[in-house]
């Protein structure tokens, strides 16, 4: 579960906590979030779905990451600095490397859903990703075989865009040609 580990933490004392632990540790608003190693299923589909990506993009110049990868968000409205660690990133604007970390916003992220994780990412960072505008936002349920997508509109808000569960082909709105069967998704 990603739970609160600490909170009114100002980002320079999260890096030092960061240097301390080897824990994965998220920074959202002031808080610390502690997310515990994943489920073999969350892995397995995390795989599944980081080798479809893959075999897509490798005829682009885009990146596909999986965790732990921290991202550092950035946006000319929301001065403060949050850093998530999502499952999975398709990061199309190479400028924002570091050694260590991406400064910038991905174009798609994936999270994976955990029994105990669930408002983390249906609520927090759904909202996050939304005000900082990440296109297309993908949360897995690896309980029920379903993959929601949703995509960012006009109004930079999301709209869900495709769902599907148990069987047939989710579709990205972002990368035409990326479509992934679920049951080879999900087996």
């Amino acid at each position: 579960m990603s739970l609160p580990r600490f909170s009114n933490v100002s980002y320079e004392e999260y890096l030092a906590l960061r240097e301390k632990s080897e824990e994965r540790l998220e920074y959202i608003d002031g808080v610390v979030y502690m997310t515990p190693s994943p489920s073999i299923k969350h892995q397995l589909v995390s795989s599944n779905i980081h080798t479809q990506f893959g075999i897509y993009l490798k005829r682009e110049k885009y990146k596909v990451f999986a965790a732990p990868t921290d991202i550092e968000l950035v946006s000319e409205k929301f001065p403060d600095r949050k850093v998530v660690i999502p499952d999975l990133s398709i990061i199309c604007d190479e400028k924002g490397f570091t050694e260590t970390k991406y400064i910038g916003v991905p174009t798609l992220i994936v999270e994976i859903l955990s029994p105990s994780n669930q408002a983390h990412d249906l609520v927090t960072k759904f909202n996050l990703y939304m005000a900082y505008g990440v296109k297309e936002y993908w949360i897995v349920n690896p309980m029920k075989d379903a993959i929601t997508v949703y995509t960012l509109n006009e109004e930079g808000l999301y709209e869900q865009a495709d769902i599907k569960a148990g069987t047939g082909v989710v579709q990205s709105v972002c990368f035409l040609g990326l479509a992934l069967n679920l049951e080879e998704i999900f087996t």
